[in-house]
């Protein structure tokens, strides 16, 4: 089949949009012969209702009895030599379904109450963000998935933590009622059995009311696999592939089928924009995470493999990161690479994507191996300064920081602490342990993520059928509390911890033979805001262990990850303030003497 000659038209809107008269409708079939629409307004009457051809692909028509909350579908007939039946179709922009293989649902985004819409999202270099799986964060009723509603009922519980930026992973509808998300089936529809669009508005509005941003996980990099409505939408398709919302050549493979979108041409790209753009618009969401961005640059995910590059990917991410950068500003705008590239974050302008920050690759794997090894003399001490230390355009907040992500915790690999002893999440080791890598993402620069659960010691792997047990709440919960006060100090709720927040850091201090690491942050220097960190990676403790502080006078212990506090059977091993002596040591103009238990990470900084 040929395809038809394709440019982009001057249209209003797309999809099913409520008018004071009734509803227009407007669709792409640009190889259609005819275009009807049937829906619970005209009892499905398969010809009573003919689009109007724009002369350039596109379909409209208004329709006086038509209202939200009627159910709707396209029905595209192809030319008679195709020898194809009529093709029912859900509308591809639509923003309501009764499920994936249902019916689309007319639907007016501009009626929510928002209230008081004066919500801003801080600033990167003081976000902690929570990743979350609606569907097993909080789930009511057993056997079905978690919904925007029954998450609501934890944010207060979000916020005594100290989180102030939640990334919901896909919420898109996708195939079934269980899934991670990263299946879309209908990507401007919001999962129904999650509650649907108005429950996500007000997931988002209970979200701004408790001080938290929402960011969007989407997927652009394929669509479906599974009850993929775009699939062949208006019966055209070139080597048996997906037709005119897909490449319909080599470049359509990606490891989730051959569904990758056609970033080449206008239409698609302007689908993709318009999505990303209503996340932001319709639904005051705080930013986008985008699904690995490889798969867009490249066909096979290889950045060392030119022949492979999608240009036209790499551009239609510079487009839609310059729009949200535009149109609205504060937002944030976060890519998943993990091939340490730091042509992600770099503007537009120069030649970069446009990113704000993405997903390091390399803190994570380095830090996850440190604290999971089981020899404490395979700890690459080394190899944690360095991840510590990284940063891309010598910005600090451009990347999100880690040890726990959907993708680490699943697909072979498990939760931190299972990893460190499996079956045993709650034994020393593992608290000790995970808790050590929790320290390391709260302190060093960068945004700093958890994954939900992880503050609670959830066991085993991620899956989509296990919920969260918030059980693990109740009664004494050191860890938890652990978590709050370094989310704490992280965020200097106490007003002595500023260099948290800060771009600068000096590790000045790796001994690979004692597994002690140290490191200076700050933000402006001087009381308040230096904070000096000490991690002792080994099961030893180290008392009068002598390391440098960047000033003179009394360094206050405001964190020991060995209290009592966070766990009854831990040592609770003394680390005193610190008086410091002028005598140079590891590159700074004063040292003092530490006490540090195993597996600990301790924090000092100055009152004056």
């Amino acid at each position: 089949m040929a395809e038809k000659n394709r440019t982009m038209p001057q249209q209003s809107g797309m999809g099913a949009i409520p008018t004071a008269k009734g509803v227009t409708f407007r669709v792409w079939a640009p190889h259609a012969e005819k275009v009807y629409v049937i829906g619970s307004f005209n009892d499905w009457n398969e010809t009573s209702i003919p689009m109007t051809s724009e002369q350039n692909g596109y379909w409209t028509i208004d329709v006086p009895g038509a209202k939200a909350g009627d159910e709707y579908r396209y029905l595209i007939h192809t030319p008679a030599d195709w020898n194809l039946p009529p093709l029912s179709r859900i509308d591809p922009y639509v923003r309501k379904v009764t499920n994936a293989t249902g019916n689309g649902i007319i639907y007016e985004p501009q009626v929510f109450d928002w209230g008081d819409n004066a919500f801003q999202m801080a600033t990167g270099n003081e976000l902690v963000i929570y990743e979350m799986h609606v569907g097993t964060f909080h789930v009511k009723e057993e056997g079905e998935p978690g919904t925007f509603d029954s998450a609501i009922e934890k944010f207060k519980y979000l916020k005594k933590l100290g989180i102030n930026a939640i990334e919901v992973m896909p919420i898109s509808e996708f195939s079934g009622d269980f899934s991670w998300g990263y299946n879309p089936a209908h990507p401007f529809a919001v999962e129904s059995i999650y509650g649907g669009p108005d429950a996500f508005k007000r997931f988002v509005k209970a979200a701004h009311e408790q001080g938290i941003a929402v960011i969007v996980d989407v997927v652009y990099n394929h669509f479906g696999p599974g009850d993929l409505n775009l699939w062949q939408f208006d019966g055209w398709s070139e080597n048996g592939k997906g037709g005119i919302y897909f490449y319909n050549d080599f470049r359509s493979l990606t490891p989730w089928g051959e569904t990758r979108p056609d970033y080449g041409r206008g239409e698609v790209r302007q689908y993709l924009r318009d999505n990303a753009l209503m996340w932001l618009d319709e639904y005051h969401v705080d930013g986008l995470r985008w699904d690995m961005i490889i798969y867009i640059k490249s066909v096979d995910g290889n950045t060392d493999n030119p022949a492979n590059d999608i240009p036209e990917g790499w551009s239609l991410m510079q487009w839609i990161n310059v729009e949200i950068q535009q149109l609205f500003p504060g937002k944030i705008s976060i890519g998943e690479s993990m091939r340490n590239n730091p042509w992600v974050t770099k503007d537009v302008g120069a030649g970069g994507a446009g990113f704000n920050a993405q997903w390091d690759a390399e803190f994570v794997h380095p830090i996850r191996q440190a604290v999971i090894v089981r020899d404490d003399a395979s700890r690459d001490v080394g190899g944690v300064g360095k991840a510590i230390d990284h940063r891309y355009d010598s910005d600090a907040f451009k990347r999100v920081i880690y040890t726990e992500s959907h993708d680490e915790i699943a697909n072979g690999r498990a939760r931190v602490p299972e990893e460190i002893w499996p079956g045993k999440v709650d034994s020393w080791f593992s608290r000790k342990r995970s808790t050590l890598g929790a320290a390391i993402v709260l302190t060093s620069p960068g945004i700093p993520m958890l994954f939900q659960g992880q503050e609670l010691l959830e066991d085993r792997w991620f899956q989509d059928k296990d919920p969260i047990g918030w059980s693990r709440t109740e009664g004494e919960n050191g860890i938890l509390r652990m978590y709050r006060d370094l989310i704490a100090l992280r965020r200097n709720f106490s007003g002595v911890t500023r260099g948290l927040c800060g771009q600068n850091i000096q590790t000045y201090h790796v001994d690979n033979e004692a597994k002690v690491i140290a490191f200076h942050r700050w933000d402006k220097q001087g009381p308040k805001d230096s904070v000096v960190v000490v991690v002792n990676m080994t099961n030893q403790n180290r008392d009068g262990y002598v390391i440098g502080f960047p000033r003179a006078g009394l360094w206050k212990t405001r964190f020991n990850s060995d209290s009592y506090n966070y766990g009854t059977n831990f040592a609770n091993h003394p680390t005193p303030d610190v008086e410091t002596r002028a005598e140079e040591n590891h590159g700074l103009p004063f040292s003092g003497e530490i006490g540090i238990g195993q597996y600990t990470v301790v924090i000092f900084s100055q009152d004056e």
